[in-house]
């Protein structure tokens, strides 16, 4: 197992990962010192949603606000004497 440090991770993370896809293992260290493992999954159920995401409702569902007064007009009041 190979040894990578959080900074080549980081700045290396595509040629990595590919390496991981291949079956290499790296420790990852912050200042020298061993903080996570990076290998490659062995089983496809590591991947198992335990509690998928429920459907939320969409932005344009949503009622449109209108105003009585023009966005401009209201950033110049915002804004004041600058």
């Amino acid at each position: 197992m190979r040894s990578i440090s959080q900074r080549e991770l980081r700045n290396d993370n595509a040629v990595l990962i590919r390496e991981v896809e291949g079956g290499e293992s790296f420790t990852v260290t912050r200042r020298g010192v061993p903080v996570a493992r990076l290998v490659p999954l062995t089983e496809v159920e590591d991947l198992a949603c335990e509690r998928p995401a429920r459907l939320r409702h969409s932005w344009s569902d949503q009622p449109r606000v209108s105003l009585d007064v023009p966005t401009g007009e209201l950033l110049e009041d915002l804004r004041g004497d600058r």
